[in-house]
């Protein structure tokens, strides 16, 4: 699935998706499969929300490849692709490799550069991917 605009002065899931495609996500991935009745009515427990803005969210959703949807008689039922772990590692590859292809180098170093303040199993882990791509080039 990709994702067309990462948003990088947003946090969170809003680098993906708009705010309320973030929240609905969110409860989905929490709740697995719902209607889109069940996921209005949760989101409005913060502040109002109009059941026909949420299903054609949803329905973007869907034709975007990140829902999945089905009906159960008249009922239409909708759930994620992918867990929100599957998610977040598929696009942060992405990303990364994009970025890459774009920057090269420079986006190692600067990565590098970020990991003075990283915790010491972070670091172990690094040092260990790094000896083992050593190993598949000899």
């Amino acid at each position: 699935m990709n994702i067309k605009n990462f948003k990088y002065d947003e946090v969170g899931l809003n680098r993906f998706f708009g705010p309320l495609e973030a929240s609905i996500m969110e409860y989905l991935w929490d709740k697995n499969e719902q209607s889109i009745k069940a996921v209005q009515q949760s989101l409005e427990l913060d502040k109002p929300i109009n059941f026909n803005t949420v299903m054609t969210v949803m329905n973007r959703l869907v034709e975007k490849g990140i829902l999945e949807k089905r009906s159960e008689g008249r009922l239409s039922l909708f759930r994620p692709v992918q867990s929100k772990a599957e998610f977040l590692e598929e696009q942060s590859k992405k990303l990364t490799e994009n970025l890459l292809d774009e920057f090269g180098g420079a986006v190692i170093s600067h990565m590098l550069d970020a990991m003075k303040d990283a915790d010491q199993a972070l670091i172990e882990k690094l040092e260990q991917k790094i000896q083992s791509l050593k190993k598949d080039k000899l």
